[in-house]
């Protein structure tokens, strides 16, 4: 009819895409719960999370966390990629002990953390062979982020001095992700000789979070670019 406006069809609001977490162990899935799954719902993920199983015993229940192989985790990997309403699957699993047996660990270049970590992830991303795939290895491990949050874990244990040692370490390092992942001396194995009542289910998640991603990612070159690769996919 003349004169009349023609009304624009109604837009179509983008569905959240979907993001599968497979996590190493209990204190990894408390910090997706309380940390990252909030995060990055705000940013367009549906988030989903699963541990990963050890061992399926026949007519028992499954054993989860702890990475004793790469082709048991392969498999777990390729098991969560059937799904096809999955847009991504990432990993929250610790660098340091990764299985020696895995892609990539073997031919590691020479050079800082930084390069040889994300040397293994691209290696892993090769052997799965899906482009959905967005392996996070954490550098070194979960613990370092603990190191990260050292003023945050000083005030929930009343312990300026513990707060103080961690800080010196990350100094003396360079960074929470560089606190070096040798068998006395890995994060985890410091915060034990350094607080003996730390609990990582409990004390790590609460101080993460008191922490705020925001603050984690400026002090982590690792774990930021995973976020900002997350972000640029949703």
């Amino acid at each position: 009819m003349a004169g009349r406006e023609i009304e624009a069809p109604p837009r179509m609001v983008n569905r959240f895409r979907r993001l599968h977490l497979l996590v190493e162990g209990q204190t990894e899935e408390i910090v997706v719960n309380q940390v990252l799954e909030p995060y990055l719902a705000e940013r367009g993920w549906s988030v989903s999370k699963s541990l990963f199983t050890t061992k399926r015993p026949g007519g028992g229940p499954n054993h989860k966390g702890g990475i004793t192989g790469w082709s048991r985790l392969k498999r777990e990997i390729q098991l969560l990629l059937r799904d096809s309403s999955l847009d991504v699957l990432t990993t929250l699993i610790d660098y340091y002990a990764f299985p020696d047996s895995s892609p990539g660990m073997a031919d590691r270049p020479h050079g800082d953390a930084y390069t040889r970590v994300a040397h293994v992830e691209k290696a892993l991303c090769a052997d799965i062979g899906d482009e959905r795939f967005l392996p996070h290895l954490v550098l070194h491990e979960l613990e370092a982020w603990v190191f990260a949050a050292a003023d945050e874990l000083g005030d929930l244990e009343d312990d300026p001095g513990l707060a103080s040692k961690l800080r010196d370490d990350v100094i003396r390092a360079g960074g929470p992700e560089l606190v070096n992942d040798g068998v006395d001396t890995a994060p985890s194995k410091r915060l034990k000789r350094y607080s003996p009542g730390y609990i990582k289910t409990l004390h790590g998640p609460i101080v993460i979070e008191s922490l705020g991603v925001e603050s984690l990612r400026g002090q982590c070159p690792h774990f930021a670019r995973w976020l900002a690769a997350l972000e640029n996919l949703a």
